[in-house]
């Protein structure tokens, strides 16, 4: 049981960490981030960050890889609402 269990984080991680892909390579081509909030986008990664330092704390690698990757993509775009207000 454990093995499905351990899949399904996976596959919930990799679709939900995917799916910012299209806003961050859209973000960095256009640099246009008028239709981003700033402070959600800065909860956001905040809570992104705590969660990778849980997955890792806690030792689950699904949580872990999800939330580092999607820290990246995340910081990425929120660096550029920043900068290209």
């Amino acid at each position: 049981m454990k093995d499905i269990t351990t899949i399904i984080g996976y596959l919930a991680a990799f679709g939900t960490t995917v799916s910012f892909l299209p806003q961050a390579v859209k973000t960095i081509q256009t640099k246009n981030t008028s239709g981003i909030s700033l402070p959600m986008y800065a909860l956001f990664t905040t809570g992104t960050l705590l969660w990778l330092i849980y997955g890792i704390m806690s030792g689950s690698l699904p949580v872990a890889v999800a939330n580092a990757i999607t820290l990246v993509f995340a910081s990425v775009i929120l660096i550029y609402k920043i900068r290209y207000k």
